[in-house]
């Protein structure tokens, strides 16, 4: 059994995504940055229970939820179950990225558990983004027992990428960086300047 399994056999919701203010902002924060309305085709990467990913299915006509975790992958099945335009799959992001390409790509929480694959994995995903594909990057910035990538690290490794930062929210806890191919910012994308 994997560690991300034996946790979700401990925990129904172990880090607490349904009942943690602090995960609750996080996911308005996230939201938020996005600068699209609307995506085609958005991978989330490590989708947990998929309470992130129900709530990028309103603005996405494609989902693709993934996690390593086949107990989370269950759980998150049985959340967005109702969402017809939603998948969810087990799949280690280490052994290569679905087949986009992807107009956004959500890495949340999952980058410093990547260890030495991270750059791998990040230019992987870079590669599977469409052309105006935007990469967003969330991570608690506190180290993490065991691991030896926090937050600024994983963000360290997103900037190596080439892509463009169009945003970025730090706090004590948690930075948010959003990256695209496309550097025009939002008010500039829609026609106001």
């Amino acid at each position: 059994m994997s560690y991300f399994d034996e946790l979700y056999a401990r925990h129904e919701d172990p880090w607490g995504y349904t009942s943690r203010w602090y995960e609750q902002r996080k996911r308005a924060l996230t939201l938020a940055s996005l600068p699209e309305q609307r995506y085609g085709s958005v991978l989330e990467i490590g989708a947990s229970i998929g309470v992130l990913a129900e709530a990028l299915a309103d603005r996405a006509d494609r989902l693709l939820a993934i996690d390593v975790s086949s107990a989370a992958v269950e759980r998150a099945a049985r959340r967005l179950a109702p969402l017809e335009h939603v998948r969810v799959e087990h799949h280690d992001i280490t052994r290569g990225v679905p087949e986009g390409p992807f107009d956004l790509v959500v890495l949340s929480e999952v980058g410093y558990y990547l260890g030495d694959a991270l750059p791998g994995v990040l230019r992987s995903i870079r590669d599977a983004l469409a052309p105006a594909g935007e990469l967003v990057t969330v991570h608690w910035r506190h180290p993490i027992e065991g691991l030896a990538l926090d937050g600024d690290a994983v963000q360290s490794a997103v900037a190596e990428l080439g892509l463009h930062r169009l945003a970025r929210h730090e706090e004590e806890d948690v930075l948010l960086e959003v990256h695209a191919r496309d550097s025009r910012s939002v008010a500039r994308r829609t026609g106001l300047v």
